[in-house]
């Protein structure tokens, strides 16, 4: 349905709005109206939050993490267990897992999954950072059972396809360099085709908690 605005700036906070996922353009007026009710201070202070957000906003050097700073809190956190590394297919997945508080190791974001149908291939993703990552720790430290890798991915067959090629990845680093790196898998208490952000916390935690060895 064709919509008139009185106003041009109104059509042009509108058009930006429902630009946003999940935002029709019925929302994105509504919204729209809202905030022309709203002090212009506060107005003021959410586009500012927005601004920052675009400028500011930093990845972190070792993990993707969204971060204020070159390093994100959870990498720089002395705390967290070193020796393992779980690897996530976006920032909402790293949030989804910390909110569980059954994990306190590092964390990778890829940045996606590999799926050929949205033209997304391994090397669009942060895979090669993974493996130099799996070099460092391993060189710098001395344990036994060597570090282990924990793939926290998506259940349906695009994220079942990324998995596969870590773990091939993973187990030809390790063969090359005898690093003795462990792949685990999270506990299929979720089901086929899930994604992490949707889990429940107590599903995700259990998940996490009776993760298992990767079998290809």
């Amino acid at each position: 349905m064709r919509q008139d605005y009185p106003s041009k700036l109104l059509k042009d906070a509108v058009e930006a709005i429902s630009s946003l996922p999940g935002v029709g353009s019925r929302s994105a007026l509504r919204l729209a109206l809202h905030l022309l009710k709203q002090p212009k201070d506060q107005v003021h202070r959410f586009c500012d939050a927005i601004s920052s957000l675009a400028d500011e906003v930093k990845y972190c050097k070792v993990c993707n993490m969204i971060s204020d700073s070159e390093l994100c809190s959870i990498c720089s956190d002395g705390r967290r267990d070193g020796s393992k590394i779980c690897v996530v297919e976006s920032v909402r997945d790293v949030m989804s897992i910390e909110a569980t508080g059954q994990y306190r190791g590092l964390y990778h974001v890829l940045g996606g999954i590999i799926s050929p149908i949205n033209g997304v291939a391994p090397s669009d993703l942060a895979i090669p950072q993974l493996l130099d990552r799996l070099r460092d720790s391993s060189a710098a430290d001395s344990l036994s059972e060597g570090p282990e890798v924990i793939l926290a991915l998506s259940g349906d067959v695009e994220g079942e396809t990324t998995a596969f090629y870590l773990y091939r990845q993973i187990d030809s680093l390790s063969k090359s360099l005898n690093l003795n790196v462990r792949v685990s898998t999270l506990a299929r208490g979720l089901g086929f085709g899930d994604d992490l952000e949707y889990a429940d916390t107590l599903t995700l935690g259990r998940s996490i908690a009776a993760r298992q060895p990767f079998k290809p």
